[in-house]
């Protein structure tokens, strides 16, 4: 954070000095207890404060609200400035702060993508510009203010991922980071708990094009099918549009599966590029396209760009290949899981596991409410049309997708487990060196992870 004083934050809120002194500096900002962790915090709150030498270790603190405090329980290394409203004076300070900084700030949305994009971007950037960026994928609504704060006079760049847990959060994300470059990779189906339909969730992923400047860039994948349904029109800025049609100012043709990746040719400005990226799948050139556009906006040329993608290091659990049990061959894609993203993983597996058998280890697809017989039936239906060898679910909602593959005609063994204690011996019988097992499913089911951990070579029974 840009160092502030007390005075300087009474001008910026046009608050009232009530206690302290004006020349206390402030490196940290929170509008939450909880949110306090150093000394020299500004904290905006209307709350009541009950136990003041709870918060001994972190003085001298500033406390901008609108509550009346008995100034004879409040500590001499506290000062208080008053304001008519706390949190009208939080979204002043948020505003003046954001403003301070005249430099490319790109945000980031999907259903999945979002944080690999994000990752390439940084990494892309990080060569020749000092970034800030959100940390792997913590993206929650309540995270913004730090990672505002952690914009400051030497920062160049600034990389966002803004998700959807329910409508208004990438507005509220936007009342931050004010982006210059919004890049939404793909709309599938998620969060529908809070979101409601399909339709409300396609629409919170649509506010990222009321939350980049009018005057900046959007960049969106062209051949999403939900996306298309966004009106495009409302945005004043550039558009940029990524895939494989034609009409693609970034367009990927020639996909291949390489070592470790993909090749492919890009072609832009009439220019034709031979790239590589890490991590296998098409989804993954998407991913590099929304990367390589946003990257060429702020200043980078497609040759550079090109360089460093090369050495880009993907994420683990991101249908990461290691070794499994029995000399089997695991695709580890733990980290989330959506329809959208299960059919890229499939499509992999599909494409990497030739004259292999293909196992698929399915978890259940969370947060989606009323939706969720629909989303994992649809997910059933995704598994069907792809194919595999051998089809294992785990949890109980997940049963729902081995029963529609079934219920459509699927001719190989299909096997539903509540949990993962008799799935590791399955497939310790059924696994061998010609076996390729993807392992899909949320970072957040214990049963998928432990499943993950326990399959890989080094963690065998003994």
């Amino acid at each position: 954070m840009k160092s502030h004083t007390a005075g300087e934050i009474i001008e910026i809120v046009s608050g009232k000095l009530v206690q302290g002194t004006k020349n206390v500096v402030i490196h940290y900002g929170a509008y939450r207890l909880k949110q306090i962790k150093n000394k020299n915090t500004v904290l905006f709150t209307s709350a009541r404060i009950i136990d003041w030498k709870s918060l001994n270790e972190f003085f001298p603190l500033v406390i901008v609200t609108d509550r009346k405090y008995r100034l004879d329980e409040v500590p001499e290394n506290v000062t208080i400035i008053e304001v008519m409203i706390a949190e009208e004076a939080y979204w002043e300070f948020i505003h003046y702060y954001r403003a301070l900084f005249n430099i490319p700030v790109v945000a980031i949305t999907g259903t999945s993508g979002k944080t690999t994009t994000k990752e390439m971007i940084r990494y892309i950037l990080s060569i020749d510009f000092k970034v800030t960026a959100t940390i792997l994928s913590s993206n929650s609504r309540t995270a913004f203010l730090q990672y505002l704060l952690s914009i400051d006079e030497e920062t160049e760049a600034a990389v966002f991922e803004t998700a959807v847990g329910a409508p208004g959060d990438i507005l509220n994300a936007g009342g931050y980071v004010k982006p210059t470059i919004g890049i939404i990779t793909n709309i599938g189906a998620h969060h529908l708990n809070y979101c409601k339909s399909l339709e409300g969730y396609i629409q919170a992923k649509g506010e990222m094009i009321d939350i980049v400047d009018p005057t900046g860039v959007l960049i969106i994948n062209a051949e999403d099918i939900n996306t298309q349904r966004l009106n495009l029109e409302k945005f004043s800025g550039k558009i940029i549009k990524v895939g494989k049609d034609s009409s693609c100012q970034y367009r990927a043709f020639d996909i291949t599966y390489g070592k470790n990746g993909m090749d492919f040719i890009l072609q832009h400005n009439y220019i034709n590029y031979q790239l590589f990226v890490p991590g296998f799948g098409e989804h993954q050139v998407y991913n590099a396209l929304a990367a390589i556009a946003a990257a060429y906006e702020i200043g980078l040329s497609i040759p550079e760009i090109a360089e460093r993608l090369k050495s880009f290091r993907k994420m683990n659990k991101q249908l990461q290949l290691i070794d499994g049990i029995n000399g089997s061959t695991i695709l580890d894609d733990t980290w989330s899981i959506t329809t959208t993203s299960l059919q890229a993983a499939l499509e992999v597996l599909k494409e990497i596991g030739k004259e292999k058998k293909k196992i698929a280890v399915i978890g259940t697809i969370t947060d989606l409410g009323s939706w969720g017989y629909t989303i994992h039936e649809q997910a059933g239906e995704i598994i069907h049309h792809i194919g595999v060898d051998m089809l294992i679910t785990i949890g109980y909602h997940a049963h729902i997708i081995a029963d529609q593959a079934k219920k459509l005609g699927m001719n190989c063994p299909i096997y539903s487990f509540n949990n993962s204690i008799l799935v590791y011996d399955l497939l310790e019988k059924v696994a061998d060196s010609d076996t390729i097992i993807l392992i899909k499913g949320d970072m957040y089911s214990t049963s998928i992870r432990e499943l993950a951990s326990k399959i890989r070579k080094n963690n065998r029974k003994k």
